[in-house]
C-alpha cells in the first residue's frame, strides 16, 4: 500500500445555524461547498482536470442538500466536466469517512489525487429534514432496538459514568476559553478563508458560534435540553424514551440529564476539504505535502448509548499504526456532548491537555457532515503551529460507531 499525502485543507468559518441569521444561512450549500472547492484550487495551484473524484461527507441529503451535492458542487464551482463527485453519509462521521475513502483509493493505487470533506446548511436543511429518525422507520428493527435521541444516550453515559453537572459545564466553559484564545491568536487563520455574496461581498469571515466569557455560573442557569423529552410515551407499550434507553441498562434506576444547549454542539452551518494525493503525483506535480495518513479505523458499539465507540474506533487505528495512545501528541475528539470526550479521555486514559486544545464543537459548532474534514484541518494546522509529530482525529457517530484517523506531520 502506497501513502496517502495531505495538500491542504480548507474550511469556511461556521456560521450560526439559524435561517435568516446566520451568516451562511443565505447561501445554497452547494454553493458553499464550490466556493470552499475553488479556494482549495487556488491555495495548491490545482490542475483540476487531474482531480480524480470529490468526496463529500453529507448527513441530511434532502432538498437542497439532496442529488448528490458532490457532483453538483463540482458543476457550480465550474470545474471541468471530466471531475467527478460523490456523497456519502456516516452521520457526524461523513467528513472525516470522505477523507478515509479518498485517502484509501490513492493508498491502493487506484487514484493519484482525491479531494475529500464535506458540507452541512443546518439552516436551510435542519436535522430531521430526512424524516428517518435513526432506524429509517424500520418497525421490526425497532421492537428489538429502540435508537433513543442522542441526548438521552449523552446523559445516560453520564450517568453511567458517574459524570455530574458541573464537570460537564466545567468542559463546556473550558472549549470556550481554549476557542477564544486560539481566535484571538490566529490559530484556524491558516485554514479559514472568508465565504463571498453573489456580488463579491464578504458574506463572513470569521466563525460565528464561540461565545467567550461563558462561565460555570452562566450555564447553571440553563435547563437540561432532554429531561421533558424523556419523559416523552413513545414506546409500542407507552414506554417514555427514558424507560426504552433503560431496557439495555436494567442496573440503572433513573437517568441523570445533564446536557443542555451550552455543553453540547452548536447548530451552524460549514464545509470544509482536504486535498490528498500519492507519491507520484506529488513528485510530478512539485506539490507539497503537509502530512500523511498514518492509519484510518471505524468500530462499532452497543446502539443504545450510541457515543461511546470513539474508543474502540481509536483503538483500532492505533493498533494499525503500532501505536499507543500515549503516543499520539494532539487529539481532537468532536464535542458531540460534552460526555464523549470525557469519557473517551477516561476510558483511553489520555492527557486532558493534548485533547482539543483549541476547543471544539461546543464552542464552534457541529457543521454535521462538515466537521470531520474541519477537525483534521485543525489538527494539522496545530500539528505546524507547535512542531509536533501526530494527531488523532475522532467522532462518534449515531447509530452506535465511531471512526478515527491518524495523520503525521512531514
Amino acid at each position: 500500500m502506497g501513502d496517502a499525502f495531505i495538500i491542504d485543507a480548507v474550511r469556511t468559518p461556521r456560521g450560526r445555524g439559524k435561517a435568516g441569521k446566520g451568516g451562511l444561512s443565505h447561501i445554497h450549500p452547494q454553493e458553499l461547498l464550490a466556493q470552499t472547492l475553488n479556494e482549495l484550487a487556488r491555495r495548491t495551484q490545482l490542475n483540476k482536470e487531474d482531480v480524480d473524484d470529490v468526496v463529500v461527507g453529507c448527513v441530511s441529503q434532502v432538498k437542497e442538500q439532496g442529488a448528490c451535492i458532490a457532483r453538483n458542487a463540482v458543476l457550480a464551482a465550474e470545474w471541468p466536466d471530466i471531475v467527478t463527485g460523490v456523497t456519502l453519509n456516516r452521520f457526524c462521521g461523513s467528513g472525516l469517512q470522505a477523507v478515509n475513502f479518498a485517502g484509501m483509493g490513492i493508498a491502493s493505487g487506484q487514484q493519484d489525487l482525491v479531494i475529500g470533506g464535506g458540507v452541512e446548511s443546518m439552516s436551510r436543511v435542519p436535522m430531521g429534514s430526512d424524516d428517518a429518525m435513526m432506524d429509517g422507520h424500520n418497525m421490526k428493527l425497532r421492537g428489538r432496538l429502540f435508537q433513543v435521541p442522542q441526548g438521552i444516550s449523552a446523559d445516560l453515559i453520564a450517568t453511567l459514568d458517574g459524570v455530574t453537572r458541573e464537570e460537564v459545564d466545567r468542559f463546556a466553559v473550558e472549549s470556550q476559553a481554549r476557542a477564544a484564545v486560539a481566535i484571538a491568536e490566529g490559530r484556524f487563520d491558516k485554514s479559514l478563508f472568508t465565504v463571498k455574496n453573489d456580488d463579491g461581498t464578504d458574506a463572513l469571515s470569521k466563525d460565528e458560534h464561540p461565545r467567550a466569557g461563558t462561565t460555570l455560573e452562566s450555564l447553571a442557569g440553563l435547563q437540561p435540553s432532554f429531561e421533558v423529552m424523556g419523559q416523552a410515551q413513545f414506546g409500542p407499550n407507552g414506554e417514555t424514551l427514558n424507560e426504552l434507553a433503560l431496557k439495555r441498562y436494567p442496573d440503572v434506576e433513573k437517568i441523570n440529564h445533564v446536557h443542555h444547549a451550552g455543553n453540547a454542539s452548536g447548530i451552524v452551518d460549514g464545509a470544509a476539504v482536504v486535498l490528498l494525493a500519492s507519491e507520484d503525483y506529488v513528485k510530478k506535480s512539485g506539490l507539497k505535502p503537509r502530512a500523511r495518513i498514518r492509519a484510518t479505523a471505524t468500530a462499532g458499539a452497543e446502539p443504545v448509548i450510541m457515543l461511546t465507540a470513539p474508543t474502540p474506533a481509536s483503538e483500532r487505528a492505533l493498533k494499525k499504526a503500532g501505536m499507543k495512545a500515549s503516543d499520539i501528541d494532539l487529539w481532537e475528539i468532536n464535542e458531540a456532548f460534552a460526555v464523549v470526550p470525557l469519557n473517551t479521555i477516561r476510558r483511553l486514559e489520555i492527557d486532558p491537555a493534548k485533547v482539543n486544545v483549541n476547543g471544539g464543537a461546543i464552542a464552534l459548532g457541529h457543521p454535521l457532515g462538515a466537521t470531520g474534514a474541519c477537525l483534521l484541518g485543525t489538527a494539522l494546522d496545530e500539528l505546524e503551529r507547535t512542531g509536533k509529530s501526530t494527531a488523532l482525529i475522532t467522532l462518534c457517530i449515531g447509530g452506535g460507531m465511531g471512526i478515527a484517523t491518524i495523520i503525521e506531520r512531514l
